[in-house]
């Protein structure tokens, strides 16, 4: 069922003012639905209940700024949404399973100041949509304008990743990308590693049948694999980069084109291509407003 775009404003109203009052009472007088309907409809499309996502968000977001800034335990409490040193202490405990103290020490001179700020900046957009990119929104209509941007050549970097590659059918990859993204970027919550870039789902093989993909999440430093997850690199040289705007359902135009690109300047392709999921869905209601940074890489 395609995620409805009155849930997805109220999603964007919800992560945008996580210090108020988000009980299950004032978001559901904010989306004008009952409670009942909307803890049903939160719970089935996003994956969680209103309370948990929003206690999850709060708490990731206040290990992101303790690893981020020089600001007060006290004062990240507070402006997390919590009443009280104590509330916060005891909730970061039982979610990340040490003090907030002790987090913030075992993250002192692991990261670069620029690390820590792109770190904090990324958890507050993706954390609150790991298990939206790739939704389906029902907004695709034949014979609209193209949602490819531009297409350009260009040389990128190796860049650390740590994934998990799984066999699917394509009717899969949404449920897919939620259950690997939400484990690499809880795994990196927890362990205190630096997210370097956006959810990025690298395409290994397309067949008829089934598809090998592999769900990416960047770091800023190699890191090691862990359960089934595994560690690398993205690929490193010559790239057709584009840039997509629109609902995912839209990406495969965007793909075909970049493949009728590179025939035409006479490159050839070197490897599997990759998306990565720039816009947050749970900050931009408005699918049209979706940008998505498709990578082919290219020799020649």
């Amino acid at each position: 069922m395609p995620l409805s775009k009155d849930l997805l404003h109220c999603l964007s109203e919800t992560t945008s003012q996580l210090a108020e009052d988000q009980s299950l009472a004032r978001i559901a007088d904010r989306s004008s639905w009952s409670r009942f309907h909307l803890h049903r409809l939160f719970e089935r499309e996003v994956g969680e209940t209103p309370k948990a996502y929003v206690a999850r968000l709060r708490l990731e977001r206040a290990a992101a700024m303790l690893g981020a800034t020089d600001k007060t335990v006290l004062d990240i409490a507070l402006e997390s949404g919590f009443k009280s040193h104590e509330v916060f202490s005891r909730a970061f405990k039982r979610h990340f399973g040490q003090s907030p103290s002790s987090y913030r020490n075992s993250l002192s001179g692991e990261m670069t100041d620029n690390e820590r700020a792109i770190h904090l900046e990324l958890v507050s957009s993706v954390g609150p949509c790991t298990g939206l990119y790739q939704t389906k929104t029902g907004t695709h209509q034949r014979n609209t304008s193209m949602p490819l941007q531009s297409i350009t050549r260009k040389e990128i970097e190796a860049q650390p990743i740590l994934f998990i590659q799984r066999r699917i059918v394509h009717t899969e990859l949404q449920t897919s990308m939620a259950e690997c993204f939400g484990t690499l970027f809880g795994h990196a919550m927890q362990t205190g590693l630096a997210i370097a870039g956006r959810p990025t789902a690298r395409y290994v093989d397309t067949g008829p049948g089934l598809w090998t993909v592999d769900f990416v999440l960047p770091l800023a430093k190699p890191a090691e694999a862990q359960d089934d997850m595994q560690d690398g690199f993205l690929y490193a040289g010559a790239v057709a980069c584009a840039i997509h705007a629109g609902p995912y359902e839209e990406l495969a135009e965007t793909n075909a084109a970049i493949e009728r690109w590179i025939e035409e300047h006479g490159f050839t392709i070197n490897g599997s291509p990759w998306e990565s999921y720039i816009t947050s869905p749970a900050e931009e209601p408005d699918p049209k407003n979706w940008i998505t940074e498709v990578y082919w890489p290219i020799s020649g």
